[in-house]
């Protein structure tokens, strides 16, 4: 039971979700909001964080689901959330960098999703991807301004950060580190005056790169693409890496499974799955498979049957293949006609004789949808705790007055 939903409908998924399903949206929000793609979406990117750091971790999600965000400051959890940005490294290896330096003396990596069909990845392609990314301004050669015009900045004394301290709870302090907002981050500071007029004192310019990504039959969902120093230029820094994550398209009939496996489902009808049938598959690679069921073979509803190395390429060994497995669903008429039922029993196996006692009662079968069953007591429960609010709201005023 989970009494709050905020987090799970920030990150967009439901409260019995994958880890992988969790990942996967983790993912593509802070792709899409972190600060070096939409600047003005800070808040929202921290909230992507916090729903992730609470429901990726079992306990946090434990205490979450059961008491929601107060549950978690009762705890001492709900003050002490990582940077976004180190959440955001940590899940993407390197990341954006969030305009930090590295310990490894080399600039910000630059991530980038790129959305992949199933077939894409079946055949292999070549996709051109225009980037933008940061190059070291040639006019004042990285300097930022005239020669000898930088400054250290006084107010986070060249670190880039300041130190906070903020009070949680009874007895106990939190420190919070936060970019410097004098230097940005910068750790030196330049008069407005002696600035480049190119690049206005940020040392960099933005510049279009046009890469050629080659999609290898066999990559996989979330695989990642990496372009060795085409990332963001920073002075005094080896260039970053430039980061292609691959996002998987859902297919409308395939359906990868376990990796080198291909699975489709296949509706047949009645007189199929008991006579045989011969169907043709169209295959990602556009060619045409005939698939034959002989007759006297029954196909059952939900049975499975495969056919081995037409399913996924092995990455880097695209001669080799999984398997395609196919999933059958029978679909039986409405209704028969009556005249043709001694036709049906005389070939089918004969039912099974039961005794009925003589104080058995007779009842009447009626149809019954779960689905619509599971709307009904959703509204009426919606209904129920919408009646009990207006009931308490009316008892605090009579107890006032």
């Amino acid at each position: 039971m989970v009494n709050e939903t905020k987090f799970y409908d920030i990150l967009g998924v439901k409260p019995d979700c994958s880890p992988e399903d969790l990942k996967k949206a983790y993912r593509k929000l802070a792709l899409k909001y972190h600060p070096d793609k939409n600047p003005n979406e800070g808040e929202k990117f921290k909230q992507i964080s916090q729903a992730y750091e609470v429901l990726s971790d079992p306990e946090k999600k434990k205490i979450y689901d059961l008491g929601g965000e107060q549950a978690l400051k009762e705890r001492g959890v709900g003050g002490g959330f990582s940077s976004p940005m180190d959440l955001f490294d940590m899940f993407f290896s390197g990341g954006f960098g969030g305009g930090r330096r590295r310990k490894d003396h080399r600039g910000k990596n630059v991530i980038h999703q790129l959305t992949v069909t199933l077939e894409e990845l079946y055949k292999g392609a070549v996709r051109k991807l225009a980037l933008q990314k940061n190059v070291i301004c040639d006019k004042c050669e990285g300097r930022g301004g005239k020669k000898g015009a930088v400054e250290q900045c006084t107010t986070c004394r060249g670190t880039g950060v300041q130190v906070q301290v903020q009070q949680i709870g009874l007895g106990m302090l939190q420190q919070i580190q936060t970019v410097c907002p004098d230097c940005r981050g910068q750790g030196e500071k330049i008069n407005p005056k002696d600035r480049c007029k190119q690049c206005n004192g940020k040392k960099v310019v933005r510049e279009r790169k046009v890469l050629e990504v080659h999609i290898d039959k066999g990559m996989v969902d979330e695989q990642k693409i990496v372009f060795t120093g085409e990332g963001d230029q920073e002075p005094e820094l080896e260039p970053g890496d430039i980061i292609i994550v691959l996002d998987e398209k859902e297919h409308p009939v395939f359906k990868r499974y376990n990796v080198h496996d291909l699975y489709m489902r296949m509706e047949i009808q009645l007189v199929e799955a008991l006579c045989g049938f011969q169907k043709a598959v169209k295959t990602l690679d556009d060619r045409e498979l005939v698939i034959t069921v002989l007759p006297g073979e029954v196909i059952k509803n939900g049975d499975y049957k495969c056919i081995l190395n037409e399913g996924m390429p092995q990455y880097k060994n695209p001669f080799e293949k999984g398997r395609f497995i196919i999933q059958f669903y029978v679909k039986f008429p409405d209704t028969l006609p009556p005249e043709i039922i001694p036709d049906l029993e005389r070939v089918l196996p004969p039912r099974e004789e039961i005794m009925i006692s003589d104080h058995a009662e007779e009842v009447t079968l009626v149809d019954f949808d779960p689905e619509a069953e599971a709307r009904r007591r959703s509204h009426r429960n919606a209904y129920d705790e919408d009646d009990d609010m207006h009931g308490q709201g009316q008892r605090v005023q009579c107890a006032t007055n």
